[in-house]
Order: structure tokens, then sequence, then C-alpha cells
């Protein structure tokens, strides 16, 4: 019979928090729990705290709540000979579907997953990130709840793709008479949702997703010594 160790057990796991240290968010070097200050980077050292998540419920929130008018109103505005023939708004769908229309389907797809998908997406992974933070969790769904916050961490730079893209081209397209660009109000509710969320991600702490883990597995809480709270 073999004895080799199952990949998938929820075998004794000593986190930091529980061998009574404290990890530092800036640079991950770890003190002890009384340590007040880093003293490899000088970042003051806070033990995670679930009250910490409002923080996180504020910024996703207001992300929220400037990311519908974003879609509502008009992303930007084209007016050419001085509106004497006439002026066109479009908004970030309306945008899609325009380039669509003229057959330029890889940047409609990629103006669609950037301004569409990957917002929703990330409001979907932080809500679900903050709900399960620090509630029991197997080593698997901590790794996998880990995954989810770096990758929502690593998209949140390349999410304001529209609003570059109407910033160039309200720099180049100022021909006077003949045509010019301009921003429309969605532009900035656009990337104030994107800040926003990114302040969310940030005001997020990581060592909640360790704080659910088990000391030691079902089988072993059988032989009378229980399972140590975290």
């Amino acid at each position: 019979m073999s004895n080799a160790p199952d990949p998938h057990d929820d075998g004794p796991v000593l986190t930091a928090h529980r061998a009574g240290l404290i990890g530092c968010r800036s640079c991950g070097r770890v003190w002890p729990a009384e340590q007040a200050v880093c003293k490899r980077c000088g970042e003051h050292l806070v033990p995670p705290d679930r009250r910490r998540l409002q923080y996180v419920w504020a910024w996703l929130f207001a992300g929220i709540i400037t990311y519908i008018p974003a879609n509502i109103f008009p992303m930007m505005r084209t007016q050419t000979f001085a509106g004497l023939q006439g002026s066109s708004e479009a908004t970030i769908l309306e945008g899609v579907v325009e380039l669509i229309h003229h057959g330029s389907y890889d940047i409609a797809a990629i103006v669609f997953v950037a301004s569409i998908i990957v917002p929703i997406a990330k409001f979907v992974a932080i809500t679900w990130l903050a709900l399960v933070a620090g509630r029991p969790a197997t080593v698997d769904q901590a790794h996998t709840r880990l995954k989810i916050y770096e990758i929502v961490e690593f998209i949140g730079r390349w999410s304001m793709i529209d609003v570059f893209v109407v910033a160039i081209l309200s720099a180049l397209v100022q021909l006077g008479f003949v045509a010019s660009i301009h921003p429309g109000p969605a532009a900035v509710s656009f990337a104030l949702s994107v800040a926003f969320t990114m302040l969310s991600a940030q005001s997020f702490d990581p060592r909640l997703i360790w704080r659910g883990l088990p000391l030691r597995s079902r089988g072993n809480s059988n032989d009378g010594r229980g399972t140590q709270a975290g």
C-alpha cells in the first residue's frame, strides 16, 4: 500500500498568522507579530483584518456607479466642417457595432473585451473575493482564490484602452474647420470606473485568503485533539 500523500489532502497547514508572525504587504518579509515596522522596506505592518474589506466594497461600489454612465453617455464626439456636415456621437457599444460594420472585427473584439467583458468580470471577481475572504477553504480553494486575485491585479492596467484611443484621436485629429474629435462624458466616467476598481483590488488584503485554511484534515481531527481555530 502506497504511503504517498494525497495532493488534495487538507493536512496540517501552518500560516504566518498561526505561527505568531506577520507579513509585510509591500516586500513580503515576515516578522514577529509584535513588530510594528518592516525593517527591510520601512512599511508599517498591519495584521489582516476582515473589517478592512469595507474599503474594498466602497471602491467597488464607486467603480460600478461610474461604470453605468460610461456605457450610457457617448465616449467620443466627431464634428466635420464645423458642424455643417453634422456631428456624430458614439457610446462604447455603438463604437463596437460601427467597427463591425466597417469590417474591423479584430479591433471591435479588442474594444468589446477590454471595455465590456473585462470590467464586468473584475466586478464579479472582486465581489466574490470579498465575500469569501477569511472563510473556510481547502488549500486548493485558497490557491484558486489567489490566482483570481493575481489575474484581477494584472489586467487592471490594461482596462484603459478606450480612454487611450479617445485621448490619442483627440490630440491627432484636430483639423480646425475640417474635422475634430472630442472626448465625450463617458470617457471621464470610464476612467474613474477603472481607477476605482483598481483601488478596490489594491485595498483587498490577499493574506485573508489563507486565514480560512484548516490546521489539519477532517480525518486527522478525529484523533481526539480537534481542529485548532484560525
